[in-house]
C-alpha cells in the first residue's frame, strides 16, 4: 500500500496517547502486522486499547521506528519532547495546530532532534471520545495534512507519509502556519458556528424543540464535543480564529442590517454567498463535486428495512453518495434521504416505487 518511493514504515511504532485517534492508529498498524507499544497516563485507556488489539504498555527496552503523538494540546509539546530526548525515532503528532507545537519544540530540542519531527493532523475524528470510539477504518479515504518544518529531514518526512497511506488516507503537504490558517477555517470556526447555534436550544421551550428535525442535528453535532479539549485547540490557534471570527462579525452585522431593513438585494447575495461556500467544498476523493439530488422514502422503524433499502439501491445499479434520517416522531417511520448522482434520480424513484417503497418527490 505504501508508495515505493516512501521509506518502508516496518516498526516497532509507540503510540502516546491512547485516545481516539491514538488507538485508531495503533489499530491500522497492529492489523499491518507491525508491532505496536502504548504510552498513556491513563490506566484504563491501556488497558482498553489493549483489550480492543491496538498494542502492548511500552518498556524501557522498546526501540521504536515512529512515534505519533496523539495527547491533548496542552501536552503535546512536553510528549514531543520526550519522545525525541528518549529514542532516535522519527516523532509525529496528530494534533490539530502545528505552529505553536512546533516552536514550543524548537526552543527546547537541538537542530538533530528537530529534523526528526515532522508535524502532522489527520482530518478525522468524532463527537465522542476515548479508545472505545477508534476505529481502524477512521482515516479512509480521509485528508491527512504533513506539515514538515524547514529542518525536517525528507526521510523523516517520508516515514510520517508512509505511515498516513498505510491508514488509508491522502498526505496533503502543508507549512505549519498555513494548516492552522486553514483548519481555523474548514474545522475551528464551523464548531464554534454549531457551539452557538446549540447554545440557543439549551434553554428552548420543550415544545419548540419537539419540532426538530434533521437539520438542526445536522448543523449542531459537532457541538457535542468536549468543550476542555476544544478549549485547548482554540487557545493554540487563537489568533487564526480571532480572524475569522471578526469576518464573520461583519457578515452577521450585514445580515442583520438586511433583514431589519426587509432588503431583498442584499439578503439575496448573503444567502447566495452561502450557496457559493457549499459549492466549493470538494467532493469525493477530494475531487470537484458532482451535481447530485436527493430522495426521500419512507422506512419502517424495524429491524432489517434499511438494509432493505440499502440492497435494493445496489440492485438497481444506484450508488448512494450519501444518507440522512430523519425519525417522524409521531410515527414508527424514519424518512430516508437518499443523495444521488443528478442523472440517477428519477430512476432510482420510480425502481423504488415498483418495489413498494414509498417516497417523496
Amino acid at each position: 500500500m505504501t508508495d515505493d518511493s516512501l521509506p518502508a514504515l516496518v516498526g516497532p511504532v509507540e503510540v502516546v496517547g491512547a485516545g481516539l485517534i491514538g488507538t485508531s492508529v495503533a489499530l491500522v498498524c497492529s492489523r499491518l502486522g507491525l508491532e505496536v507499544v502504548l504510552r498513556d497516563t491513563s490506566e484504563e485507556n491501556l488497558r482498553t486499547a489493549h483489550g480492543l488489539g491496538a498494542g502492548r504498555a511500552v518498556t524501557s527496552s522498546d526501540r521504536p521506528q515512529l512515534v505519533v503523538v496523539a495527547v491533548p494540546p496542552a501536552r503535546i509539546a512536553d510528549a514531543i519532547v520526550g519522545a525525541l530526548t528518549r529514542s532516535g525515532a522519527v516523532v509525529t503528532d496528530v494534533g490539530s495546530v502545528k505552529a505553536a507545537p512546533l516552536e514550543a519544540v524548537a526552543a527546547r530540542v537541538g537542530a538533530a532532534d528537530l529534523a526528526r519531527y515532522v508535524g502532522s493532523h489527520p482530518m478525522a475524528g468524532s463527537e465522542r471520545s476515548g479508545p472505545l470510539a477508534a476505529s481502524a477504518a477512521l482515516f479512509d479515504g480521509r485528508p491527512w495534512a504533513v506539515t514538515p518544518h524547514a529542518g525536517a529531514d525528507p526521510r523523516a518526512v517520508g516515514l510520517v507519509e508512509a505511515l498516513v497511506l498505510e491508514c488509508g488516507a491522502a498526505p496533503v503537504r502543508m507549512a505549519p502556519d498555513e494548516h492552522d490558517r486553514a483548519v481555523a477555517r474548514i474545522s475551528h470556526l464551523p464548531h464554534l458556528a454549531a457551539v452557538l447555534v446549540a447554545g440557543r436550544l439549551a434553554s428552548a421551550p420543550a415544545e419548540h424543540l419537539a419540532l426538530s428535525g434533521q437539520g438542526v442535528r445536522d448543523v449542531t453535532r459537532v457541538a457535542a464535543s468536549d468543550p476542555a479539549l476544544w478549549h485547548q485547540i482554540l487557545e493554540a490557534n487563537s489568533e487564526a480564529v480571532l480572524d475569522l471570527l471578526a469576518e464573520v462579525r461583519a457578515d452577521l452585522d450585514a445580515l442583520m442590517r438586511a433583514v431589519a431593513a426587509d432588503s431583498a438585494p442584499d439578503l439575496v447575495e448573503i444567502l447566495a454567498r452561502g450557496n457559493a461556500g457549499t459549492a466549493a467544498i470538494p467532493g469525493k476523493h477530494g475531487g470537484p463535486a458532482r451535481p447530485t439530488r436527493s430522495v426521500f422514502v419512507s422506512v419502517p422503524d424495524h429491524p432489517g428495512e434499511l438494509a432493505r433499502l440499502f440492497g435494493d439501491a445496489g440492485e438497481i445499479g444506484v450508488n448512494i453518495e450519501d444518507v440522512h434520517i430523519d425519525h417522524d416522531p409521531g410515527r414508527p417511520v424514519g424518512l430516508t434521504e437518499l443523495v444521488v448522482e443528478r442523472g440517477s434520480a428519477d430512476r432510482l424513484l420510480a425502481a423504488l416505487e415498483s418495489r413498494g417503497w414509498t417516497t417523496h418527490r
